[in-house]
């Protein structure tokens, strides 16, 4: 597995935090703006971890979160989404899909550093 991050977000704040915080860890990103291409970049570079916008409109997100949690080769790499954090049913449906770890955007947001830094980590 690389150490390198799949995006799959549409939002350009949220584009620009992720790779202003990347770029100073030195963390290589890869972005994915549909669900094919998250799963064909998913397939051929093995992230270290792949981020999800759960508002998404172009990635599908819980559908592209279940293809590739019930794909053999691709169940392995951990799954982080944000979304709103009055979106309850959002967070159950993408908790159910297998979304690793469903945060309001907030505190992904406060704690995209140790995020980055603990899935892409030399272990």
């Amino acid at each position: 597995m690389s150490k390198s991050v799949l995006v799959a977000v549409d939002d350009l704040f949220f584009s620009s935090k992720i790779s202003e915080t990347a770029k100073h860890l030195n963390i290589p990103l890869l972005f994915a703006r549909s669900q094919d291409e998250v799963i064909a970049r998913a397939l051929t570079e093995k992230p270290a971890l792949l981020i999800v916008d759960l508002n998404s409109t172009r990635c599908q997100p819980v559908e592209t979160i279940l293809q590739i949690k019930e794909d053999a080769d691709l169940r392995h790499i951990p799954v982080v989404g944000f979304l709103s954090h009055v979106q309850a049913d959002l967070k159950i449906k993408a908790t159910m899909a297998g979304c690793d770890r469903v945060l309001p955007r907030s505190v992904f947001t406060t704690h995209l550093p140790e995020i980055l830094a603990e899935y892409t980590a030399d272990s």
